[in-house]
């Protein structure tokens, strides 16, 4: 399983226009092949910051969804929105302490 963060950082006034954009697009990524979890969590003293937190059966399953043209099609109306460069991690859990 490979676990996919995403930090997004938008200009302040665009904030709204990505959140309705992901609210239309979550389950299409939600229910992409291979896709096991998805997540929107937003920095709770920077509301311009964003991060995606996503899990995916294999590194495989993850390209395939990155390189569809879904992704293609989001990612472009989602890029024009930022302030600053997204990073991404892709990572394999180690542990889970409860």
């Amino acid at each position: 399983m490979i676990v996919r963060i995403v930090q997004m950082t938008f200009r302040e006034e665009v904030v709204s226009d990505f959140v309705a954009l992901f609210e239309t697009r979550k389950q299409t990524i939600r229910n992409f092949n291979g896709c096991l979890h998805l997540e929107l969590w937003q920095d709770s003293k920077q509301p311009d910051v964003f991060f995606t937190y996503s899990k995916w059966e294999s590194e495989a399953a993850l390209d395939h969804y990155r390189f569809s043209e879904f992704f293609k099609d989001t990612w472009a109306h989602t890029k024009v929105l930022f302030a600053d460069r997204p990073r991404a991690w892709s990572v394999t859990q180690r542990y889970i302490v409860e």
